[in-house]
């Protein structure tokens, strides 16, 4: 056997003897288990149910052991000549208003006193203790805030119309009971409880703007509502589109405090989308119809969520631009 054939089989022995490299994995494999369990919560708790409500939205059924009959668009097309449906709606607007707008407003004045003024003069512990007090409504279970506000606003022995009767009001009105007034009562509760919400989150944003530019802006002689205009508001941007976006869907798919103070009535003043949903599922055992509205009520958060961050996305890149 010659020399050259004995290294050829020397360097076959050592290509075979040598392991070949093992292929890396996806660099996405490594968050597997992060992300199973979440999505896999997500798939039980919001994927199947939105699913199954959407199929039973293109059906006909009372609930239980009833038949499922097949009616196609039949729920949605009876949807767009349902006066109350369309009442719903338009509720939903004063809901926005009661848990959108004014409580951002409220909540941004508040949460700048705290913090600028308060906070200064008193000792940040005075402006956290004030802030936990504004947030305590937040944590208070519906039921019990529902309990309260009926027993304030009852029309015979609630402390509101017994205080107007003390300084001569005979004939207090009726705030729960009324068309007339249900609507702006039920606001005022709303506001009441979604208030603590932006003082917590505008007073976090505050903490995080640079003090120096507070203190360059009063050298230059700016009083407190000229910073406030020009250093608070641009600065506390982002957070201000996160309370918007958050108490936006809130107060489109409100229900518990609805259920609590008035049922959606008198004579369908306060109905909301959820709640007549809610109606026709249980009360009226139209399961389809009352799936229909979900759907539509869930098509119009994901829209108006859509439209608020691209609002978000183009002041981002506007300021992105203008630096």
């Amino acid at each position: 056997m010659t020399t050259q054939t004995l290294g050829k089989d020397a360097a076959a022995k050592q290509q075979t003897a040598t392991p070949r490299p093992k292929r890396k994995a996806p660099h996405w494999v490594a968050y597997l288990p992060y992300l199973v369990p979440g999505l896999a919560a997500f798939v039980l708790v919001i994927g199947i149910p939105l699913v199954t409500n959407i199929m039973y939205s293109f059906q006909k059924w009372k609930g239980g052991m009833a038949p499922h009959t097949w009616v196609g668009l039949d729920n949605y097309q009876a949807l767009l000549h349902d006066d109350a449906f369309w009442t719903s709606f338009r509720n939903s607007i004063s809901m926005i208003v009661a848990m959108v707008i004014i409580p951002t407003i409220i909540g941004l004045l508040l949460a700048s006193v705290l913090f600028d003024y308060l906070g200064k003069r008193f000792g940040s512990r005075t402006a956290s203790v004030l802030r936990a007090t504004y947030y305590l409504p937040q944590i208070l279970p519906v039921a019990v805030a529902g309990v309260l506000w009926n027993w304030i606003l009852n029309a015979q022995t609630g402390a509101v119309n017994e205080i107007l009767r003390s300084l001569g009001v005979d004939n207090p009105p009726n705030w729960l009971g009324s068309p007339d007034t249900a609507m702006p009562s039920v606001m005022l509760v709303l506001v009441w409880v979604q208030i603590g919400y932006p003082v917590v989150i505008f007073m976090s944003a505050l903490q995080r703007v640079d003090p120096e530019l507070y203190e360059a802006a009063e050298l230059d002689g700016a009083g407190w509502g000229r910073r406030f205009r020009a250093i608070t508001l641009p600065q506390i941007k982002p957070e201000t589109f996160v309370v918007v976006l958050t108490c936006t869907v809130a107060a489109l798919k409100v229900f518990g405090p609805i259920y609590v103070l008035t049922r959606g009535g008198p004579e369908g003043s306060t109905l909301v989308p959820s709640y007549y949903s809610y109606l026709n599922f249980f009360d009226k055992s139209k399961v389809g119809y009352g799936a229909a509205i979900a759907t539509v009520l869930t098509l119009v958060i994901v829209l108006v969520a859509v439209v608020i961050l691209v609002v978000q996305a183009r002041s981002e890149r506007k300021e992105a631009e203008g630096h």
